[in-house]
Formats: structure tokens, sequence, C-alpha cells
């Protein structure tokens, strides 16, 4: 909950640039690992628990933290959707894979990739 905190904190008030080396992390993992899955869902589930939402970005900030302490090579992606196709809902979103499978904020696209951190 901390992390999702911190990262919500960060995305508001401090420049990407200035916490882009933070994300993401470049290693070969092999094979997806089971703890990949288990921080994922423990993140959801803490951003459930908060009293205030959590969008897609420091959802994706805070895994990919727990990812790099447990050096879990992976990366954070940030896209947007295609000026056509935005709606009501957000024209930007963000979310962790490894190898290609998203961990965390897996929702339809399409998507343009605007930036990918690691991996």
């Amino acid at each position: 909950m901390v992390l999702l905190c911190w990262a919500r904190f960060l995305v508001e008030w401090v420049p990407l640039p200035r916490w882009r080396e933070t994300v993401g992390l470049d290693a070969k993992t092999g094979p997806l690992p089971n703890d990949a899955w288990r921080l994922a869902a423990q993140v959801e589930r803490a951003a459930a628990r908060l009293p205030f939402a959590t969008r897609c970005l420091p959802r994706a900030m805070a895994l990919s933290w727990l990812l790099r302490r447990a050096a879990i090579g992976h990366a954070l992606v940030i896209a947007a959707r295609p000026a056509a196709l935005r709606d009501s809902t957000d024209a930007l979103h963000a979310w962790v894979e490894i190898d290609g499978t998203r961990l965390i904020g897996d929702i339809p696209g399409p998507w343009i990739e605007i930036t990918r951190l690691g991996g």
C-alpha cells in the first residue's frame, strides 16, 4: 500500500525524467516466474484496500519496484489509444509485462506504445 501511495505522489508531482530510472529491469528471466504473478496479485489487492482509487500507472510502478527487488526482468509500458478510437475512457494506459505477457493492466487496445522502460 505504501508503494502505491508513493507511486501516486510521484505521478502527480514529479516529472517522469526524475523517476523513470526506478522502474523496469533489463534482465532475462526465462519462463514467467510464479513470483511475478503473486506480486501482481498483491498489488491489485493492496489497491483495492486503499481509501482512494489508484490508476494504472501507480499500480504498474508499484509492481515494477517489487519485481526489481526480486530481480525479475520486466518492462513498464506507457501507451496511448489511437485518436480515432478514443471515447470517454482515458487515452493513456500503463502496464507491466514480461516477454510480452502482461502481468497488470491488461485491457483491450489497440495501444500505441509511447515508452518502454526496461525489459
